[in-house]
C-alpha cells in the first residue's frame, strides 16, 4: 500500500501529502525514542544526549522507576518524559509502577499491558493510573481501534503505517481519532518508506504531532538529509510521492 500511493504521487508529480488532501506544514516536532538502556546512568546519559541535540520530548523503553528517575534529573523539568514499557504487565503491576512514577511528570504512560489487546485491562489502567495512556502500534485495523477506543482504553493512539497495512488505513485510523477525541501520535521508529510515510500522514493532521524517531547514530542511511533532526525538528519531504527514493 505504501508502494502504491508512492507510485501515484509519482505519476501526478505531487508529494504524497498533496494526495491526501495538502500538506499543513512543512515540519514536525520530533521526540527522541532510546533504546532500552537498562543501566540508570546509561539511561541518563543519553536522554541528556538528546536534549543537547535539541530535542524537546524524550522516551524511554525501561521499565523501571530508577530509570525514570535518573532521566528526568538529567532532562530537567522543561522537556517532556514519556515511558514506553512494551506490555510486559498486568493491572496491578502496571498501577504500582504508574504509581512509583508520578513524582517524575511522565507525559505518557505506553503499552503497559500484556496482551496488548486486552482492552479492558488497559482501561483499568487509564481510569486509575492519573497519567495519560498511550498504545496502539500492536493493534492490526480501524476495527480494532474502534475497539480500543470502545473501551475507554487509551488518550493516545499509536498505529505503525508498517504494521497496520498502510497510508490507507493509517489515514482511517487518523479519521477514527478526530470523531472520538483521540490524540493520534504514529509510531515511527523508523529510517526509510515507514518513517516518510509517516511524515506526510502527519502533516495533513489538523493538529500538530510529535513524531518518533529512534536515538541512533547511523554510519549511513539511504535517505540522506530527507530524515534528519534538525534541532527537535523533522521536514516533511517535498518531492512526488513519498518525497525520497534511496
Amino acid at each position: 500500500d505504501i508502494a502504491l500511493w508512492d507510485i501515484a504521487g509519482k505519476r501526478a508529480s505531487q508529494p504524497l501529502a498533496t494526495l491526501l488532501g495538502g500538506a499543513k506544514r512543512t515540519k514536525l516536532p520530533a521526540y527522541a525514542s532510546l533504546m532500552r538502556y537498562t543501566a540508570p546512568a546509561l539511561v541518563a546519559k543519553n536522554a541528556a544526549v538528546a536534549v543537547e541535540r535539541g530535542y524537546r520530548a524524550i522516551k524511554l523503553h525501561e521499565i523501571g522507576v530508577e530509570q525514570v528517575r535518573a532521566a528526568r534529573e538529567a532532562i530537567g523539568t522543561d522537556a517532556k518524559l514519556m515511558m514506553d514499557t512494551n506490555c510486559p504487565w498486568n493491572v496491578e503491576e502496571a498501577l504500582t509502577i504508574a504509581r512509583a512514577i508520578a513524582p517524575y511528570d511522565v507525559h505518557w504512560f505506553e503499552e503497559p499491558i500484556f496482551p496488548p489487546e486486552d482492552f479492558e485491562a488497559l482501561a483499568a489502567v487509564r481510569r486509575a493510573a492519573g497519567i495519560s495512556i498511550a498504545a496502539g502500534e500492536n493493534v492490526i485495523s480501524a476495527t480494532q481501534f474502534r475497539h480500543m477506543f470502545d473501551a475507554g482504553a487509551v488518550d493516545i493512539a499509536q498505529p505503525s503505517v508498517t504494521k497496520i497495512g498502510g497510508v490507507s488505513e493509517m489515514m482511517r485510523i487518523a479519521r477514527l481519532c478526530e470523531e472520538r477525541g483521540v490524540s493520534f501520535v504514529p509510531h515511527s521508529p523508523y529510517f526509510g518508506p515507514g518513517l516518510l510515510a509517516t511524515l506526510h500522514i502527519a502533516a495533513v493532521q489538523p493538529t500538530e504531532t510529535m513524531i518518533e524517531y529512534s536515538l541512533a547514530d547511523l554510519g549511513a542511511n539511504p535517505l540522506g538529509d530527507a530524515i534528519l533532526v534538525r534541532d527537535g525538528a523533522i521536514a516533511v519531504p517535498s518531492g512526488s510521492g513519498l518525497g525520497r527514493d534511496p
